[in-house]
């Protein structure tokens, strides 16, 4: 029966799939097609193609039109995250054809919008939420395979020859037989993996892909191997150039199921789709799944039945948010095994934030004066060691920019040079003002924690963040071998070359050996040490989490810092998840968590700080932030967040304004 209240859908980018699509609206029971959105509204076939649908000019347009609630957004791949995000902050509910995103960051990314905006928001993989799909879980859960063992699957068709000006050849719309048809039998292979232990899906735990780069940069054709946990392996191929059998098999220690272009299930049309069952020394037996519904009105209406009850995702087995996240980030791995990055997402291209627009200097995180920098900075800096490329860390790195941050903190061992080179990258291709950032740089970390690599190292640094000069530095490590004053001398040669323009100092450096050096600077007319960088926390680190670290969050730190006034950028200052759900008196199977804050002291602060956040209706991680922020000297903490979530729910905790006497609360010092 169809409703009487359909959901009223649009769709960006009216080529041969939204037309697919379109005939999946008019044969559901939820869905009317009232408008398509084209930027050539001349083109002709418009109105035979989309009959009785309204044509809008220019996207947009289609996002400010008030009758339109969906937006099916199937634009080339590169556009996939813009207009997502756009219509997200339109209020629209979207569906986005496959892939949703180039990566499991910008597809986090996506999400995170969709959940501020609460719309839906679902990767449209059509077979997921076909009858077929959840019969084939049933017959693997019920036991007639015996136990699965082996998966495999393929997507593959041979575009006959390569024309680089079509969208699967073309590297600057992310073509390629990986991201176009290559998540279909990886996001097989992880539901199966998944049904066996109940589950809706399950990841991977190792990815190993190869492939055929074609001249003009995309994979034609290309396979991985995926081993999961539960012993399963998946052994999964796609192409564009290479006609393939298209045909699922789940092999198991009694038997194997096939079923041949599974993808397509029982037909455009409906029809009725076969799946094989196939065991030793025994006739073939053959399940057939009749469905008269049009293949991809089963996507409509799940859609539709998730957006009538206020569900902002697919229920399994369709795609749900951690489900499309998941999916991607092994084709992410399959990727980089292969070598496999766009054009688009190098910072030569990619100049813009993930919604298409300039990116510039927000307000809304508070600024401060650090003492001996010349310029305000944000209350909080920014550190991305754990991105694998430009495009993944730039997401991160607009979205901090934009809020209000302008505080970065870098170092020459990150990622052996990738953190710095990133971030030069990302302010040039923003051509964000040099003199809005407050940039710290860090050197000289063991074993090469020596006086002459200080400039040496600085050379390579400055060169791969794009400027002449950091606004902080810190030695990295100290190496008590060496008189503390060859070290003053190295960094004042610095500082008077201009290539360091504030203040300098140690990280993980004792209280002690800053007084010498503070001491020796004084008397030989030195740059004195103005700032440190040590952990400090709410909780106390009990053992160095990394060799040579060195931690100021003890009483006898703490009045050395109140006493100097001395700015310490604190790392990790949130514990490292101790505040969260991952720590807990009977949670043992974190090894650092638990060597290195576990302690009745911490964790008493630990519930004193859940206890406030209660109290505040936040988070007790936001109270362990708002803890670092409130001392009586000046601690900047280093936050270094993965995903834009992540940083938006640290950057909230900046609210927080704690009274000198819940400090001593959570502290246990009343």
């Amino acid at each position: 029966m169809r409703s009487t209240n359909p959901i009223r859908w649009g769709i960006i980018g009216p080529g041969t799939i939204a037309k697919t699509f379109a005939d999946g609206i008019a044969h559901s029971r939820t869905g009317k097609l009232v408008a398509i959105a084209t930027r050539n509204p001349q083109k002709p076939g418009l109105a035979e193609g989309f009959p009785g649908a309204r044509i809008v000019n220019g996207y947009d347009a289609l996002l400010a039109d008030s009758e339109v609630e969906a937006i099916y957004i199937a634009t080339p791949h590169t556009g996939h995250a813009e207009w997502a995000i756009k219509a997200a902050r339109a209020g629209k509910h979207i569906l986005v054809e496959k892939p949703i995103a180039l990566s499991a960051y910008d597809a986090t990314a996506i999400y995170h919008e969709a959940k501020k905006a609460g719309v839906f928001a679902g990767e449209a993989f059509m077979y997921r939420v076909h009858p077929q799909t959840a019969k084939l879980i049933e017959l693997v859960r019920s036991g007639i395979i015996g136990q699965v063992r082996i998966i495999r699957s393929s997507f593959g068709f041979n575009m006959g020859s390569v024309r680089p000006e079509h969208r699967l050849f073309a590297n600057d719309t992310a073509g390629g037989g990986i991201l176009d048809v290559g998540g279909y039998p990886v996001s097989m292979a992880r539901l199966i993996a998944g049904a066996v232990d109940g589950k809706p899906f399950l990841e991977p735990e190792k990815v190993s892909g190869v492939a055929h780069l074609g001249q003009t940069g995309v994979d034609e054709w290309a396979s991985a191997a995926l081993k999961f946990p539960n012993g399963i392996i998946a052994e999964v191929s796609c192409s564009i150039m290479a006609n393939q059998d298209n045909t699922l098999r789940i092999i198991g220690s009694e038997g194997r199921l096939e079923v041949k272009d599974f993808w397509f299930a029982s037909g455009h049309k409906g029809g009725t789709g076969k799946i094989e069952v196939i065991k030793p020394n025994s006739e073939p037996q053959t399940i057939d799944v009749e469905e008269k519904g049009w293949l991809y009105s089963f996507e409509v209406d799940a859609a539709g039945d998730a957006i009538r009850a206020g569900r902002t995702e697919f229920t399994s087995p369709g795609m749900s948010w951690a489900d499309s996240i998941g999916n991607l980030r092994v084709l992410d791995q399959w990727r980089a095994s292969v070598g496999l990055e766009y054009e688009v997402e190098k910072a030569t291209r990619r100049t813009v934030n993930l919604a298409g627009a300039k990116v510039s200097l927000g307000k809304s995180v508070p600024m401060r004066q650090i003492p001996g920098v010349s310029k305000p900075a944000s209350m909080v800096a920014l550190g991305f060691e754990f991105f694998p490329n430009f495009a993944s860390a730039s997401l991160t790195l607009d979205a901090f920019y934009e809020a209000g941050g302008n505080l970065f903190d870098t170092a020459y061992v990150y990622g052996a040079g990738k953190t710095e080179s990133i971030f030069g990258d990302w302010h040039t291709s923003r051509a964000v003002p040099r003199e809005e950032i407050v940039l710290i740089g860090k050197g000289v970390h063991s074993p090469l924690c020596y006086p002459d690599m200080i400039a040496k190292q600085l050379d390579q640094s400055l060169n791969r963040l794009k400027t002449d000069y950091v606004d902080i530095y810190f030695m990295h490590r100290d190496n008590t071998d060496v008189p503390v004053g060859e070290f003053v001398d190295a960094m004042d040669a610095e500082v008077r070359a201009g290539r360091i323009r504030g203040p300098v100092g140690g990280s993980n450096w004792t209280h002690e050996r800053m007084d010498e050096a503070i001491a020796y600077a004084a008397k030989n007319g030195k740059a004195a040490p103005g700032a440190l960088s040590n952990n400090f926390a709410l909780a106390e680190m009990l053992d160095p989490i990394w060799a040579g670290c060195v931690a100021a969050s003890d009483d006898s730190w703490k009045a050395w810092l109140n006493a100097n006034q001395m700015p310490n950028f604190a790392w990790s200052s949130q514990g490292r998840g101790f505040f969260t759900d991952r720590a807990g008196r009977d949670k043992l199977d974190d090894e650092e968590l638990v060597r290195v804050w576990y302690s009745d002291r911490n964790f008493a602060r630990r519930e004193r700080a859940i206890e406030l956040a209660e109290k505040l209706g936040r988070s007790p991680i936001h109270v362990a932030l708002a803890y670092v922020v409130a001392q009586p000297f000046p601690v900047i903490p280093l936050i270094g967040p993965r995903t834009i979530a992540e940083l938006e729910d640290s950057l909230s905790a900046l609210d927080i304004k704690l009274t000198p006497e819940q400090v001593k609360w959570l502290e246990g010092s009343e």
